[in-house]
């Protein structure tokens, strides 16, 4: 059975990745294939901040709270 992916998972593996392509002790081939998979969980950890700000702008709007907030998108 997969374990679905969450934003935790997605950030601790991120984590991992990144001390191992820091570390320095990796060959050219693998050093690619995880700086691949670190972007793929860059950008699926992005789209997941990206729900939940706008699932709370939202909330914050329908009950009338928000008022000149703008989140900056990177």
């Amino acid at each position: 059975m997969k374990e679905e992916k969450t934003f935790e998972s997605a950030l601790d593996n991120l984590e991992k990745i990144v001390k191992e392509l820091e570390n320095g002790n990796i060959d050219l081939d693998n050093a690619i294939k995880k700086y691949t998979e670190a972007m793929e969980l860059s950008k699926y950890c992005s789209e997941k901040l990206k729900d939940a700000t706008d699932k709370v702008n939202k909330i914050l709007t329908e009950n009338g709270e928000l008022k000149d907030f703008e989140v900056e998108n990177s």
